[in-house]
């Protein structure tokens, strides 16, 4: 059923449609949909209200008072909540700071240093760019060797008594394939490593468990599902265990105990502090604060069967319409095993990718050959995907 009528039907019946007029409207008429939510969530009408609050009132009314008075803790207060609300992590243990890749540099950083005389660092070849260039780079810097594996299945086979750390994706960026965080996480602390996760495709798009499973440190973007803004801080998560022993290289005077102390020495915060280094961004994490909300609101559980079902109706409008035409799926067709988007092969990907953007299909091309199809829940409807697909077919025929 890929009718035009089904895809009212599904509307009908979604739980998070309401949540659509929560967004500013997209202005430009001639996109026919917006697939790229997994790369850039759309901006949400209460994140531009409560910026000109802030702008107006807290810098223009308070000015540097505002700093005691509320957002010096921001970066905690908001990493809680995104904890409690995306991560299933209990707080005190995520803390939004800097980019991702910062984040990612500091906690693997971190982690090798908990694991003296380790000297190998595990990560896959498909992992996103910014993993693996860091992974190169922090071996480079302490004299480690990296060891590569073709995927996430392939922990097992290569850890062992030299592995400090190793670092994967939870969900693939190309793929949209579920890494498994937990048995990987298992087998990781079975070989005595430390496991380091980027959510940056699952953070409020599928429920993770970052304490029930055992993760002991985990970054992610807030820009994605979370809708906080281009170039919105990231967050970093690291298990309480390590609170006590974590330490990070990038030692700045907002992770001191005394920031205000202007001491001679470097004396670490207690507890997830310690991972901040420069003055927080207050109008960035304006946007990460409201996405968390809305996805309170939501709810994960809510958003993650939407996602599933805009999965399926992707799958099942692809392979009505798009198989005769030369894609192949390159997504798990498990609902189980597949993130928050479906990625289609074709000979000409990137030719076709352009064109579809041109024509008001805004997608991701992902090298060599594949088109994302972004699934964001709380702003993409059944119409509107069947609309986008159906102008592919009529644009690869």
């Amino acid at each position: 059923m890929t009718t035009l009528e089904e895809a009212a039907r599904l509307d009908a019946a979604d739980e998070l449609a309401a949540f659509r007029d929560r967004f500013v409207p997209i202005a430009d008429e001639s996109v026919v949909a917006y697939l790229d939510g997994n790369s850039l969530g759309r901006p949400l009408r209460a994140t531009a209200e409560r910026l000109q609050e802030v702008v107006a009132e807290q810098w223009g009314a308070r000015l540097i008072r505002s700093w005691d008075e509320r957002w010096l803790e921001l970066p905690e207060r908001i990493g809680d909540e995104l904890g409690r609300v995306a991560l299933g992590a209990a707080p005190g243990q995520t803390i939004v700071a800097d980019s991702t890749s910062v984040c990612l540099y500091k906690v693997l950083r971190s982690a090798v240093a908990l694991r003296p005389g380790r000297d190998e660092i595990v990560t896959d070849t498909a992992n996103f760019p910014t993993d693996r260039f860091l992974v190169d780079s922090v071996a480079a810097e302490l004299g480690l060797t990296v060891r590569w594996i073709e995927s996430a299945d392939g922990v097992a086979a290569v850890t062992g008594p030299r592995t400090a750390a190793v670092v994967l994706s939870h969900v693939d960026y190309r793929s949209a394939e579920i890494a498994d965080l937990a048995g990987i996480t298992r087998v990781v602390h079975e070989r005595g490593g430390l496991a380091v996760w980027d959510l940056c495709h699952s953070v409020g798009s599928i429920p993770v468990a970052l304490d029930a499973d055992g993760a002991d440190f985990a970054v992610g973007c807030t820009y994605k599902f979370l809708n906080a803004g281009p170039g919105a801080p990231a967050f970093l998560y690291v298990n309480a265990r390590h609170h006590e022993a974590f330490g990070q290289p990038i030692t700045g005077w907002m992770g001191a105990a005394d920031t205000f102390g202007m001491a001679e020495r470097y004396v670490p915060a207690p507890g997830i502090r310690r991972a901040l280094s420069g003055t927080p961004p207050v109008l960035g994490m304006v946007g990460v604060q409201e996405g968390v909300a809305l996805l309170a609101e939501a709810g994960i559980d809510r958003v993650r069967a939407k996602a599933v079902a805009l999965g399926r109706w992707v799958l099942d409008l692809a392979d009505e319409w798009l198989v005769p035409l030369g894609f192949t799926v390159a997504s798990p067709r498990e609902d189980a095993r597949r993130g928050g988007h479906v990625t289609l092969r074709h000979p000409d990907a990137e030719r076709l990718s352009r064109v579809l953007i041109d024509n008001g299909v805004l997608i991701d091309f992902r090298r060599p050959d594949g088109i994302r199809i972004g699934l964001s829940p709380l702003t993409t409807s059944f119409t509107e995907v069947r609309a986008a697909m159906d102008r592919i077919r009529e644009l690869a025929a």
